[in-house]
């Protein structure tokens, strides 16, 4: 195990192999086990351009090959900022074949962010698009190409599509087209216990951490989510979300599709026109979506309808859910709306497909594996009673003990005995089940009184008039914060006064209703398809 992040306690790693969860196998030798099994199904669509598990295992093969040649090597960390295109999973596997190791990167990062996944990662390498939504990244590249002060220096520009005039950079299609070498190894000689990849935490503010996962924890992690979401080898998987992200590459997404012999189908929008378009084209059969794209979803099918008929499961995740959208979404599209809750670090809760409506529509899921651990703790980490609300904090054989190269943050971020703080404020069911009451730092401090701004929010979204809606705290002279409620609505937005009523009406305490309401067109979002709280306070500044 590097040094860079701590690994999982001998005694544990001996109890998950004993136990099965972890199967000493890496995700690059995994690809050529599917190869084997499942030659001729289709793997992988991407408009007009289809894979079968055959050609998607040479494709890797041949672009290791490629990669080795242009200099790279087992353990170096490569930038993948690519969109929702075959080019993603092929450099996927290819750096899996190789044994070097992808850091994630969203398509709507830029120069801030791309910056410090280069200096914190200590990235050789990087793989881009030539343009992206009206974005030239190769101009963005060039400026990190040889650039002093990162760890290892970024030595290499990758492009799919023009590289350039310069000759720079270099051409991912010439690198896919050099035949891979004969009797080369299916994962560069890595090891299952080896970094795999390096994820982006999943917050809100800042510069996210480096979440480090390695071959055993991240195959489980498929694995056991796709068994959770029914997938097998008839699925098919519709990648709407940035594949970057967790959530649509292993929750169970592409990876957990691939782990049973489905097939994946890559959106390239998350609209739910082109949605809509390949759910029927392609007969998709699972896919998911964070909340805020699925008013759009409900939208745009009550308004044109479509043939959805071949979906069965709608995983919702990223966020909380509202249990209003929640109950609404299942009946209107004609599907199993399956919860997701989890995060890059670990952790994994799912409703089940058999649940009943009521744990379906107002819980966000328990565990999917038998060998989670969780505790939900007061401020002072002593176990709260028995459906009590406190923070959840988690360890298992799929949730990380450190951040990548981060030990002072890990002093706090994790207990001594191993358990991550996730930040979550929960409450537990008897069934095990978990309602999610908001984030630590998602609260606002109004004169002493604890707003949990998700609790407002799903009131306000309960109102006829609002779309969608996100409270945020300011600072206030007076009260510390004060609450700013930002509405997305159809007509006039309602004022302070009417939702006071409104509010009053469901039962909530006079101090939680906004002291402010901003009307605006849309809530910005992050690049994971989280509503960017950061960026809604800096638009009250400006």
């Amino acid at each position: 195990m590097t040094p860079t992040h701590p690994g999982w306690p001998d005694a544990d790693a001996r109890r998950y192999r004993h136990a099965g969860y972890w199967r000493g196998q890496t995700l690059g030798g995994l690809l050529q086990e599917w190869a084997d099994r499942w030659p001729g199904r289709t793997a992988l669509v991407d408009g007009e351009r289809r894979w079968t598990y055959a050609q998607l295992d040479a494709a890797a093969g041949h672009l290791a090959a490629g990669l080795g040649r242009l200099g790279l090597h087992r353990s170096d960390r490569v930038v993948l900022q690519l969109p929702n295109i075959a080019e993603f999973v092929l450099a996927w596997f290819g750096l899996q074949r190789l044994g070097a190791v992808p850091v994630h990167a969203m398509p709507g990062h830029r120069r801030a962010e791309i910056g410090h996944l280069v200096q914190e990662s200590g990235a050789v390498a990087c793989i881009i698009p030539d343009r992206y939504a009206r974005f030239d990244h190769r101009e963005l590249a060039a400026g990190f190409l040889g650039r002093p002060g990162s760890r290892d220096g970024l030595r290499h520009v990758i492009v799919v599509g023009d590289p350039g005039a310069d000759r720079q950079f270099a051409a991912f299609a010439d690198l896919l087209a050099e035949p891979a070498e004969q009797g080369q190894p299916s994962d560069g000689g890595a090891a299952s216990g080896d970094l795999a990849l390096l994820l982006l935490s999943g917050g809100t503010t800042g510069l996210p951490k480096l979440v480090p996962r390695t071959h055993d924890d991240y195959a489980y992690n498929a694995v056991a989510a796709a068994s959770t979401s029914g997938v097998t080898g008839n699925s098919v998987y519709l990648a709407v979300l940035p594949i970057g992200f967790n959530f649509a590459l292993a929750c169970p997404g592409a990876l957990g599709t691939l782990c049973h012999g489905g097939a994946v189908v890559l959106a390239p929008d998350p609209s739910p026109q082109t949605a809509f378009g390949l759910i029927e084209r392609e007969q998709v059969t699972i896919t998911a979506l964070t909340p805020p794209l699925l008013p759009h979803w409900l939208n745009e099918h009550s308004t044109h309808g479509a043939a959805l008929g071949t979906l069965q499961v709608l995983q919702v995740g990223g966020a909380r859910l509202a249990d209003e959208l929640a109950q609404r979404a299942g009946p209107a599209l004609g599907v199993t709306v399956q919860q997701v809750f989890g995060m890059a670090e670990g952790l994994i809760n799912m409703t089940r497909l058999d649940d009943s409506p009521e744990l379906i529509c107002s819980t966000q899921g328990r565990p999917i594996s038998p060998a989670d651990e969780i505790l939900i703790v007061d401020a002072e980490d002593h176990a709260v009673p028995d459906g009590t609300t406190g923070e959840l904090l988690t360890r298992g054989p799929y949730t990380i003990h450190g951040y990548y190269r981060a030990e002072a943050h890990n002093r706090t971020a994790f207990t001594p005995d191993g358990f991550y703080r996730t930040g979550d404020l929960v409450r537990q069911l008897p069934s095990g089940h978990l309602v999610v009451v908001g984030r630590k730092k998602d609260q606002i401090n109004r004169g002493g009184e604890k707003i949990a701004a998700i609790e407002v929010e799903e009131h306000l979204l309960t109102h006829p008039a609002v779309t969608a809606a996100a409270v945020v705290g300011v600072p206030d002279d007076s009260r510390g914060q004060r609450s700013v409620a930002f509405l997305v609505c159809a007509g006039l937005p309602p004022t302070i006064r009417e939702l006071a009523a409104f509010l009053a009406d469901h039962g909530l305490a006079a101090y939680k209703t906004p002291d402010q309401v901003v009307a605006v067109r849309q809530l910005p979002l992050t690049a994971v398809g989280k509503v960017d709280k950061n960026a809604l306070v800096k638009h009250l500044k400006a």
